[in-house]
């Protein structure tokens, strides 16, 4: 009898994720510090449903600073000391990555945004592999997503003695934005996401049980080492690579906390409203009016995601913008889709 790939999919991921030994171990090791807290009564605590993608920022109230030209600002104090030591130890190794990895880089941020996905969670498959498509661990994981057999097969993957395309770039970057989805939709918080993919969501429930808080922060050291380690490494890489925090580093409630603040700043600026259609990039229309993607982003956080669903967009820009704008629409149109169907496109 043949078994339902849906059915082993999810019965693999609870199981076969946690053994994975992720290939960070070629990045320096920063050592684990804090002690264990007493564990509180057990409740469960879910996941509140209402909080999606959030472009949102980490808590206003934090100071102002930098390390090694680093924006610090936004950076949970629980987790200071770690991403610098971090940054330290493995800044200089990431940078070059950045170089070599751009087509790589290129190609997962076009399957992420397709699928509703931060494009910051591609650095996932930096603290996973290096993004060493031939890196196979001790427990079985292959690739640079490093799956195991029976998750990647419930993923779609064919993992075969002739064939494995756990080691193809696109095709297990496409199986590792449907697994994304799918831990998101459980926990609505990403850095409970990529906790729970290294360790696998059984664990992840448990902790959240445990502490009877579904923050991070709170039931961090509820979870076994590696995989709090894995979020900060996480954090660490993308302050590296992005030189901030952003989206993907911060809980579910420091995002909600700073949802009015955001709106407030938007407000405040003379924007104007433009209705569009069609498969407008970010990226793209960004570069043509001449903005800073983290300022257009600011403005319109879900525009990739709710355009990738064929649905019209209420596009927010400051208003000496709309003139430019509906002057270049066609061709920011344009160029959208050559970068939709043709990944190594690039103007």
């Amino acid at each position: 009898m043949t078994r339902n790939p849906l059915t082993v999919f999810i019965g693999s991921i609870m199981v076969s994720l946690c053994t994975i030994t992720s290939a960070h171990a070629q990045l320096s090791p920063v050592k684990e510090t804090a002690a264990a807290p007493a564990a509180p009564a057990e409740q469960l605590v879910k996941a509140d449903p209402k909080a999606g993608f959030k472009d949102l920022f980490e808590n206003a109230d934090l100071k102002t600073t930098s390390f090694k030209g680093i924006k610090t600002e936004h950076l949970n104090p629980k987790a200071v000391s770690f991403v610098k030591d971090y940054i330290d130890r493995n800044s200089r190794e990431l940078n070059e990555l950045k170089t070599w990895a751009r087509p790589y880089f290129d190609m997962m941020d076009d399957v992420l945004s397709q699928s509703g996905i931060p494009k910051e969670l591609k650095y996932l498959a930096v603290i996973e592999s290096h993004l060493r498509s031939n890196l196979v661990s001790w427990a079985g994981a292959v690739g640079p997503w490093q799956f195991m057999p029976e998750t990647a097969r419930g993923l779609g993957l064919n993992v075969s003695r002739g064939r494995d395309e756990r080691t193809d770039y696109l095709k297990s970057t496409r199986a590792a934005s449907k697994y994304l989805n799918y831990l998101f939709n459980i926990y609505k918080d990403w850095l409970l996401v990529v906790a729970a993919y290294n360790c696998g969501p059984g664990r992840v429930n448990s902790a959240i049980n445990k502490a009877g808080s579904n923050d991070f922060w709170d039931l961090q050291y509820y979870l076994p080492a590696e995989s709090r380690n894995h979020v900060k490494k996480f954090i660490a890489t993308h302050y590296i690579m992005e030189g901030q925090g952003g989206v993907t580093t911060v809980s579910r409630d420091q995002a909600l906390a700073m949802m009015k603040t955001v709106k407030d700043e938007v407000t405040q600026q003379n924007v104007k409203v433009q209705t569009i259609s069609g498969r407008y990039n970010a990226t793209a229309i960004a570069k043509y009016l001449e903005m800073s993607l983290a300022d257009f982003n600011k403005l319109n956080p879900s525009l990739d995601k709710v355009l990738a669903s064929n649905s019209t967009y209420q596009l927010k820009l400051p208003e000496d913008k709309i003139d430019l704008f509906l002057e270049k629409k066609n061709e920011m149109l344009n160029e959208s889709i050559q970068m939709l169907i043709n990944p190594e496109y690039r103007n």
